[in-house]
């Protein structure tokens, strides 16, 4: 019988406010397939980013993290630090949502793309270019070879996102965690660089965990779905888009604009405040995190 890929069962993470313990993710669970993708929907501050920081183990030592996050039978959270490094680079891969953030502004973008490759595959620099300018013409960049040469600045935020896509396709995880992929790019470039990163899955037969606000996205993209908010899976399964049982999964899907209906408010949820500061303290520690 086919074993997940990845298995998070009862994931929850906390952190201290003065005397106060204010639980951030609470009893997360859900599972992908080798092979399929998992989106995981929800509005800013509810807990998505966290998720994916506590599956790479990226989360600040603040925190108090409880429950099992399997990858392969492996508990990631009792990983040693060998065992960790290999997990992370070689096993999944992070495509974060603004590529200027996360790309060292003073290296070219050929030492970005090729240091990984020549540290833990031992490929010679010539190799390690010749299969970086390869990647790049799949995920769309023209003149790759040129594009090694410059630096991020020089690059526009839909090909820097590409360059994103190719260092985490490099590297041949099984697992691809794209946490608001398309958030910093245009409309245009939005689209192209969905198209790649299922077009490239799909080749490849990576996993993928979809981090959106998105949920009509995530539905075209995605195997399955899970709606979380403030800090709780809400719903899961792959029809959720077409027949939402929870409030705030229909909430979430009349919150979307549409060229068909005319209002003049969009519809909001209401907070308890326990859930507002839940929210609202969620929202910068991923931020914080993210730095």
């Amino acid at each position: 019988m086919n074993q997940p890929l990845i298995e998070v069962r009862g994931l929850s993470a906390s952190l201290r406010k003065g005397k106060q313990e204010l639980k951030l993710l609470d009893n997360v669970e859900f599972q992908i397939m080798p092979g399929r993708a998992l989106g995981l929907v929800g509005e800013s501050g509810s807990g998505k980013s966290l998720t994916t920081r506590a599956i790479t183990r990226l989360l600040d030592p603040a925190f108090r993290v409880s429950g099992e996050i399997s990858f392969r039978g492996d508990n990631v959270l009792k990983l040693n630090q060998s065992r960790l490094r290999d997990y992370r680079s070689t096993k999944v891969g992070m495509i974060f949502q603004d590529p200027r953030a996360h790309i060292n502004p003073v290296y070219r973008v050929g030492n970005f793309l090729t240091e990984a490759l020549v540290n833990n595959k031992n490929l010679s620099r010539d190799e390690a270019e010749d299969r970086a300018v390869s990647l790049l013409n799949d995920v769309g960049v023209r003149n790759a070879g040129d594009r090694l040469r410059q630096y991020p600045h020089e690059l526009s935020g839909g090909l820097l996102q590409r360059v994103m896509i190719a260092s985490v396709l490099l590297a041949e995880p099984e697992l691809i965690l794209a946490d608001e992929p398309t958030t910093a790019l245009d409309v245009t470039a939005q689209s192209d660089v969905m198209a790649i990163i299922e077009e490239q899955r799909l080749a490849r037969g990576m996993s993928l965990l979809l981090i959106t606000h998105d949920l009509e996205l995530a539905a075209a993209c995605c195997d399955d779905l899970a709606v979380m908010y403030a800090g709780h899976i809400v719903e899961y399964g792959p029809q959720v888009h077409l027949d939402p049982q929870h409030p705030y999964t229909k909430q979430l899907m009349d919150a979307r604009p549409s060229i068909d209906v005319k209002s003049h408010r969009l519809p909001t949820l209401s907070f308890t405040r326990d859930e507002h500061e839940r929210i609202q303290l969620a929202s910068a520690q991923a931020q914080e995190v993210s730095v």
